[in-house]
């Protein structure tokens, strides 16, 4: 158990606050040369949402925008496939210009060629959601244990990080626990405001926040936090990253949890995988596996959702760590940013187990 007070019971484990978008996948042709695509439904805290829905069995939502035309007619059918409750502010779409529904574009790569991603989030609906769009007070009255949100919503306007910090503030004064995944985009950032208004934005969000989400670069790019002098030698080394844990204590004393993954890229479909923790003063370190990778987009929300999902029910730091660990590891081997797997799966991997034919 951890110092976090997280609600026993409530009408749902889970409320995610975020952008919903869908991924165009060629597999391994790069687009350039691509003739044909797979359709992923995607969102950094829809991920989340949808992966404690359907593989760990809870009961999730997702407050996000919907446009009224084929492509939302698809994504909201993902949605509802995934077990998500759906909370959508409506937007008609012109038939021309929009809103849109973003996408993205990634190729998977493949050994010595990295995957290449690239967005169209021109006059996206999600970038319109403004405070005072969603009944926060009415959402939370029915009893929220979490709430999950993350950096790249937060990049998109200039009213998506004070519609953060609106819900934020209504989820702590509901008494759940809060979340943030700082998921740092400098593309994204850099259209309107930069690494300076990030930070600021990000800072006021993260006063709210219980649990925090974020490599050493988010950090530092996201909330300021100054490195240490000394780099690690490996990207498995979580050094500078746990040095860095006292600054962001000093800064945001209201965080108690504070994880990342740690992963070291040999090739595009061979990565050696871990992750680390530092939860109420307590430093816990996953094992280390090596990964053969089908698509490694989602696998980052993979292991939050793990995280979050053992921390929702009781496990301990080294459980919880274990099982986001395990999860994120096998959403790797299933195409999509979204679960495939099943809570037994995880469980046995977390465990130990091995990728027997299971009979």
């Amino acid at each position: 158990m951890t110092q976090l007070i997280i609600p026993t019971e409530g009408g749902l484990d889970l409320l995610s606050l975020g952008a919903l978008v869908h991924r165009l996948d060629p597999g391994i042709i790069p687009f350039r040369k691509a003739t044909e695509c797979s359709i992923h439904v995607s969102g950094g805290e829809f991920n989340v949402a949808a992966n404690l829905s359907d593989c760990f069995r809870m009961n999730t939502a997702i407050a996000s925008a919907m446009v009224d035309y084929p492509i939302g007619d698809l994504i909201a059918g993902r949605v509802r496939a995934m077990g998500v409750r759906p909370i959508y502010k409506r937007f008609v779409h012109d038939g021309v210009t929009g809103p849109n529904m973003a996408t993205v574009y990634s190729d998977r790569g493949l050994g010595v060629r990295a995957p290449v991603v690239f967005y169209n989030r021109c006059n996206e609906a999600a970038a319109r959601l403004a405070p005072g769009d969603f009944d926060w007070d009415a959402l939370f009255s029915s009893g929220v244990r979490w709430f999950h949100s993350g950096g790249i919503f937060a990049s998109l306007s200039q009213t998506t990080g004070p519609l953060i910090l609106e819900a934020m503030q209504a989820a702590k004064k509901a008494g759940a626990v809060t979340s943030f995944d700082l998921n740092y985009r400098e593309k994204l950032w850099s259209i309107w405001g930069g690494s300076d208004k990030a930070q600021e934005i990000l800072g006021q969000i993260v006063s709210y926040v219980d649990v925090l989400v974020g490599n050493e670069e988010d950090l530092q790019r996201g909330l300021g936090i100054r490195g240490p002098e000394a780099k690690s030698e490996s990207a498995l080394d979580p050094a500078v990253f746990l040095g860095m844990i006292d600054d962001v204590r000093a800064k945001f004393p209201t965080v108690k949890v504070v994880a990342t993954t740690l992963r070291e890229v040999h090739s595009t479909h061979r990565h050696t995988w871990s992750a680390v923790a530092w939860v109420d003063g307590q430093t816990v370190l996953a094992p280390t596996c090596e990964l053969e990778v089908l698509d490694r987009v989602g696998g980052g929300d993979g292991f939050a959702s793990g995280f979050f999902y053992g921390l929702l029910s009781g496990a301990t730091p080294e459980e919880a760590v274990a099982l986001g660990w395990a999860h994120g590891a096998l959403l790797t081997t299933t195409p999509g940013d979204t679960s495939m797997v099943t809570l037994e799966q995880v469980r046995a991997f977390a465990q130990g187990g091995s990728a027997r034919i299971q009979r």
